[in-house]
């Protein structure tokens, strides 16, 4: 099993995109709520560069941090699709 974790924003639409598509793909992952702010988003910069959410990492296939939620549904398609 995948050992997925996404940094995201409670009521982020980009946010919502991925995450229906892990729940489509019956995906496990480990959810990081980051803040509101973008000045408070150290956790999330330090992963991807950035404080844009969302941000996937798939440390078993060397994501380190994703940003771009079509980005990330297309990886997820083409990785874990069926």
């Amino acid at each position: 099993m995948a050992n997925l974790e996404l940094y995201e924003l409670e009521g982020c639409p980009y946010c919502a995109k991925v995450t229906s598509k892990l729940d489509e793909l019956d995906m496990e992952y480990e959810s990081h709520m980051v803040p509101r702010s973008h000045d408070e988003r150290t956790e999330v910069e330090e992963v991807s560069g950035q404080t844009g959410v969302p941000v996937l990492v798939d440390p078993e296939n060397g994501v380190e941090g994703m940003p771009e939620s079509d980005d990330i549904v297309e990886y997820l398609e083409e990785e874990y699709g069926s």
